[in-house]
């Protein structure tokens, strides 16, 4: 009974979750393409202004990504727990398909990247921007196109892209970390082992966690380790008790206002002097490349094998053509991406919008591309079923 009343409030937070991201995906959008029209228009040099204002330690960009997103982040390892332990991927077998999916979706838009900059020196560390998906972004454009689309798609494309920030979470911390200050790391060590002992000895109030966890960003941000993965770091000590608690009250913030506000203050690119010949240099040809093209021939390839080789059954009531279209939403970068590229090239301005430009352009083809495709592909029927040709 208790299992049951469990399982049936982890698909009720799923159900929530799913909702929130899905309308603050289009959130998200509207503050894109503000902070484009902004940064392009007559606020265009106030807008860059006010990101370098300093506050305290850090400018007011900084704040927004190392502060703000570590709630983010937060919220990203707390769905990744909830689902390995009670959700989508609690078993090994409903964690074979997303998983095989996501590690294909992750490195063959890597190797398209590299294959597309390897001449160029110092292009090679953007390896990684186009191997993110943008769950929300995503979870938007399959909001729009409403019952076209089965459930099993909506959950496979979900847990593919949790399985996927956990991947993005692990090459931040392993690819981007250049210095390490090692009593930095002890501390977080300590701050982790207090959670991990408040979590044993029955402590039920939210508070102390949350303190522990403002504690453990303080002392990661000291580290050299990106501050954002404190928040990955803090959730996988959160006793489960506390987590749908904790991520019923993250996700309207998260949805609603962190990341809206992320992408108003990252997807502000200047289009000044951008003409095609621009367009086509390596860094964002090699990115919207790796995101369009990587992403979709990874999953959709990943998937058919994994059906034909009996590692996973398929998506219900879904067609091979609504999962290639599915596979072509995953192409939606954004966050993630341009999160990484900001990363990837901290001594490079220029490189940075040129990845900001190969993030929109990536993430905005694979977006009317899936939608187009969905919109399109009749429902299931007949031998149009994955199970009908395997």
């Amino acid at each position: 009974m208790t299992d049951r009343l469990s399982r049936r409030g982890a698909r009720s937070v799923l159900r929530d979750f799913l909702d929130a991201e899905a309308t603050g995906g289009l959130v998200l959008v509207a503050a894109s393409v503000l902070a484009l029209l902004v940064a392009n228009g007559v606020w265009g040099e106030a807008y860059r202004h006010l990101l370098h204002v300093e506050i305290g330690p850090m400018n007011v960009h900084r704040w927004i990504n190392d502060g703000l997103m570590a709630l983010f982040f937060l919220l990203v390892g707390l769905e990744i727990k909830r689902e390995f332990v009670a959700g989508q991927l609690a078993t090994a077998r409903a964690r074979r398909l997303p998983l095989i999916a996501a590690a294909a979706g992750m490195a063959v838009p890597a190797l398209i990247y590299l294959a597309m900059t390897g001449a160029p020196p110092g292009l090679a560390r953007g390896w990684a921007i186009p191997a993110a998906t943008d769950i929300a972004f995503a979870l938007a454009v399959l909001a729009l196109l409403g019952p076209r689309v089965p459930t099993s798609l909506k959950l496979l494309l979900t847990t593919i892209a949790i399985a996927d920030d956990l991947g993005a979470v692990a090459i931040i911390a392993l690819a981007y970390t250049d210095r390490l200050d090692l009593w930095a790391l002890v501390a977080v060590a300590a701050l982790l082992a207090i959670m991990s002992a408040m979590g044993r000895s029955g402590v039920a109030r939210l508070w102390p966690y949350l303190l522990a966890a403002a504690l453990l960003w303080y002392f990661v941000l000291l580290s050299g380790v990106h501050a954002t993965i404190a928040g990955v770091l803090a959730a996988a000590f959160m006793p489960m008790k506390l987590v749908d608690r904790l991520e019923h009250r993250l996700t309207p913030w998260v949805a609603f206002l962190i990341v809206p506000l992320f992408g108003f203050a990252n997807a502000g690119v200047s289009l000044a002097g951008v003409d095609p010949a621009a367009l086509l240099a390596p860094l964002p040809l090699g990115i919207a490349a790796g995101l369009f093209l990587g992403k979709q021939i990874g999953i959709f390839g990943a998937v058919r094998l994994a059906v034909r080789f009996g590692l996973a059954p398929p998506p219900q009531s879904a067609t091979w053509l609504q999962i290639y279209g599915m596979a072509m939403l995953c192409g939606i970068g954004f966050t993630m991406s341009l999160f990484i590229g900001a990363l990837a090239f901290p001594a490079h301005p220029a490189l940075v919008e040129q990845a900001k430009i190969g993030t929109l352009i990536g993430s905005f083809a694979s977006a009317l591309a899936g939608y187009a495709l969905l919109r399109l592909a009749p429902p299931p029927g007949g031998r149009e079923g994955p199970g009908a040709s395997d």
